[in-house]
């Protein structure tokens, strides 16, 4: 899934061109969503692939844990919350990002 897809191009006036700044959504909990425990190689596009069969989704997976790390490695022995409807995220994601 390309998560910038959606997202207004825009142009200066010199004409160069850039994508309008990305927003996340809150991704609340829910009684289905899974909790891991992070093991040494985790890292969040592997984990979306395994939960998710999408590894481009890792961004769900990071957002909902609060991630402000720069990286897709995980650090080893915490616990990550996977959400259970990798479908609602996307939809709360695409919400967010087309009313600006």
């Amino acid at each position: 899934m390309n998560r910038y897809k959606e997202i207004d191009n825009l142009q200066t006036q010199s004409g160069r061109q850039f994508k309008r700044t990305t927003i996340y959504p809150n991704i609340p909990a829910h009684q289905d969503d899974i909790y891991i425990i992070t093991d040494i190689g985790d890292r969040y596009d592997t984990l979306a692939l395994q939960f998710y069969k999408d590894e481009s989704l890792w961004w769900i997976i990071a957002i909902a844990n609060n991630s402000e790390r720069a990286s897709l490695a995980v650090e080893i022995g915490i616990q990550l919350r996977i959400p259970h409807s990798k479908s609602q995220a996307v939809e709360l994601f695409n919400k967010v990002n087309s009313i600006r």
